[in-house]
């Protein structure tokens, strides 16, 4: 029997993330295949109107194709990719996780290759600025081991994040988008982070269920050479299949100009991509209330309730700050308790404390207040 709850979480995504129209192109990626839920999106867009299309990728195989191919097979392939995400209106990509760590031995250069290639040219360059996008992992065995929980319980938590209700959360999110855009001076304090910049004339945007699911975080980026300070990120993060521990950056005049982590050589050989990868693209509040400790998977991390997340790399054309590059690491600081803790002032008023809002207009993103 299906779980009716893919068939809710597909109508969520055709036609409240992507609102897709009749005669609309869908591209529906899937990383490691999962039939039923590709089956349901496409059932979804149909409905709607839409005309889909599928690509299916499996990270096992990838990994064979990347670990010895030329460049020429990486700028060949995101010549493909591109050409083909230009003649869509929409696109659904989702992840079913076997390994987080399945492209750990890709060689650096080799991943360096895809960055630049596939990932800045098809979706950086293409796919983010020009189609309505929604991306999100689909529930898997490793999901649930890496949260610590059983399978059945994982499932259940996942649909209760992915499917709550975005357009009540959109709502209470609009003073914080207000105080955003009025601002000027953000300065972060915490253990081992004393930061501060500007975010003055950027505009605040809110991720509430149109972009990633599951979603919750409102985001704007620093004036691109206004960072100064010290930053140690709490949450572990995997990326290129290397999981980076003890991320702690010193910037001046907005530039990393010392990274440390628990490979300090491979931190740095990522920063060194390109010269936007020292600068920052995203500053951003997570507000999803269920999600209250790390899954080890950036879409949940990022949203964690009483969360930060300040982003080395690419900033998005919809709050741009000037810099590009074809890294964007969403980086975590969960500032609760439990967390060790935190403040966020804007302007010299203290607007979070601890993973809480104070202010009064803003206690409505608390999470208690969104469940």
């Amino acid at each position: 029997m299906t779980d009716l709850r893919i068939a809710k979480l597909a109508d969520i995504l055709v036609n409240y993330s992507v609102k897709v129209q009749k005669g609309e192109r869908v591209l529906i990626q899937d990383n490691n295949p999962e039939p039923e839920f590709v089956k349901a999106l496409i059932r979804a867009v149909h409905k709607a109107g839409g005309l889909a299309f599928v690509t299916l990728h499996d990270k096992s195989i990838e990994r064979e194709l990347y670990i010895d191919a030329p460049e020429e097979q990486f700028d060949l392939q995101a010549r493909f990719e591109r050409d083909r995400m230009k003649e869509m209106d929409a696109y659904i990509g989702f992840t079913s996780l076997r390994n987080s760590f399945a492209w750990k031995d890709i060689p650096a250069d080799k991943m360096d290759l895809y960055n630049r290639h596939i990932m800045k040219k098809v979706h950086f360059e293409e796919r983010i600025p020009n189609t309505k996008w929604v991306v999100l992992r689909y529930p898997s065995a490793a999901m649930a081991q890496n949260a610590g929980m059983s399978e059945t319980a994982f499932e259940d938590f996942y649909f209760d994040v992915c499917t709550m209700d975005y357009a009540r959360m959109s709502k209470a999110m609009d003073p914080l988008v207000a105080l955003l855009e009025r601002s000027d001076k953000v300065h972060i304090v915490g253990p081992g982070t004393d930061l501060r910049f500007s975010v003055k004339g950027l505009p605040a945007i809110k991720c509430d269920g149109t972009m990633n699911i599951p979603d919750g975080e409102v985001y704007t980026a620093p004036v691109r050479d206004s960072v100064n300070g010290t930053l140690s990120y709490n949450t572990p993060s995997v990326e290129d299949g290397f999981k980076f521990e003890g991320i702690r950056f010193e910037f001046r005049d907005g530039k990393i100009v010392v990274a440390t982590a628990n490979d300090t050589e491979r931190i740095n050989r990522l920063l060194n991509l390109d010269e936007g990868a020292r600068y920052l693209g995203e500053f951003s509040f997570g507000l999803n209330p269920y999600i209250r400790a790390p899954q080890f998977e950036t879409l949940f991390d990022e949203k964690i309730a009483g969360s930060i997340h300040i982003t080395p790399g690419n900033s998005y054309d919809d709050c741009f700050n000037g810099n590009r590059s074809s890294v964007h690491w969403d980086l975590v600081l969960m500032q609760d308790k439990d967390s060790g803790g935190g403040e966020i002032w804007l302007d010299d008023v203290l607007v979070r404390k601890d993973g809480r809002f104070v202010l009064p207009e803003l206690e409505c993103l608390n999470p208690e207040n969104l469940m």
